[in-house]
């Protein structure tokens, strides 16, 4: 049985030979601190961010795309796997393809591999996410021509140019979905002396995130603790109070994105000028996020048409190559 897991530090994808995605889960484990005996996994588990009690800690075994908490993991994943599972598979120990950051180091990997071998996989392949990305995008990967990805995930941004099946200039910037995240959590902090939580945030940006004029957004009520007084308060927030708010951690992925570009050879310039850049992952569906980063460089932009799925389909269809011996 073989098994592609798009491992993200805010979400889980996992995708089955013959059967797609089959888990879409965030990337959270609750465990008794004492014990750590796990209590739940996934959207169970996020829902407990922020309001456990003391014998309960919910956790993000995974922080700017590498393992934080090995053992979290390594439950994280064994519960995965088993759920992916089909009953008559049980007794099966899975072919696992992972993907990892296009930076990440040997310490990095070997912590990946070891953590789905003790979650029961029988073997543990990793396949860098730029790379996975493009599959699931549909890019030619094996073509003569230059092809950019942008993968803009939980914890990391993936830039890479890839030709002729391998990654020929990539950078990964430490800075994602968590860190816009972070940011609106700041502004709130900085501008209305109110103290929100990260899913709050998250929540935020996902109604009223933009990072070019938009129409039709409309101000969204936004709830959490004053610092003055200590008591709980709601605000008004604008979309353009937001886009002010994501201004920073955006500027950062355009200037990775133009590093990128700065280190390619010529003649694959000419071709991501002719055929553009890729946006996948989470953070591509922010709005106007294509435009941004267009404007900015002067070269055309366009978001898969499936983003959030692109490296867990990408890694799938590599666990697949590797069934038939193409990998």
């Amino acid at each position: 049985m073989y098994i592609g897991i798009d491992l993200g530090t805010a979400t889980v994808l996992v995708y089955v030979q013959g059967r797609g995605i089959v888990i879409r889960e965030p990337s959270v484990v609750a465990m008794e601190r004492k014990t750590g005996i796990i209590k739940a996994v996934g959207e169970d588990a996020r829902e407990m961010l922020g309001r456990t009690h003391s014998n309960i800690v919910a956790v993000r075994p995974l922080r700017d795309g590498v393992i934080a908490n090995f053992n979290a993991t390594e439950k994280m994943l064994k519960h995965y796997i088993k759920k992916a599972n089909s009953h008559r598979f049980l007794f099966l120990k899975p072919t696992i393809v992972i993907c990892v950051p296009a930076q990440v180091t040997s310490v990095e990997s070997r912590a990946v591999k070891e953590a789905a071998l003790s979650a029961g996989a029988k073997v543990a392949v990793l396949i860098q996410e730029p790379m996975a990305a493009a599959i699931g995008a549909g890019l030619d990967i094996e073509a003569p021509v230059g092809n950019m990805v942008v993968d803009i995930g939980g914890g990391t941004t993936d830039v890479a140019v890839i030709s002729l099946g391998g990654i020929v200039v990539g950078e990964s910037l430490r800075l994602a979905g968590n860190k816009m995240d972070e940011a609106i959590v700041r502004y709130m902090r900085k501008n209305y002396n109110l103290l929100i939580g990260e899913i709050t945030a998250e929540d935020v940006k996902i109604k009223i995130g933009n990072v070019y004029p938009q129409k039709g957004l409309e101000p969204e009520e936004v709830r959490g603790r004053d610092l003055l007084n200590g008591l709980p308060r709601t605000i008004l927030v604008t979309p353009e109070e937001i886009a002010e708010a994501l201004e920073e951690p955006v500027n950062s992925i355009i200037s990775t994105i133009k590093s990128v570009l700065e280190k390619t050879p010529p003649e694959l310039s000419a071709d991501i000028i002719e055929r553009g850049i890729v946006l996948t992952g989470g953070g591509a569906l922010l709005r106007g996020l294509d435009k941004k980063i267009s404007t900015s460089i002067g070269i055309p932009v366009r978001v898969a048409d499936d983003p959030i799925s692109s490296v867990a389909v990408g890694t799938g269809k590599a666990a697949v190559n590797l069934a038939k011996g193409r990998l």
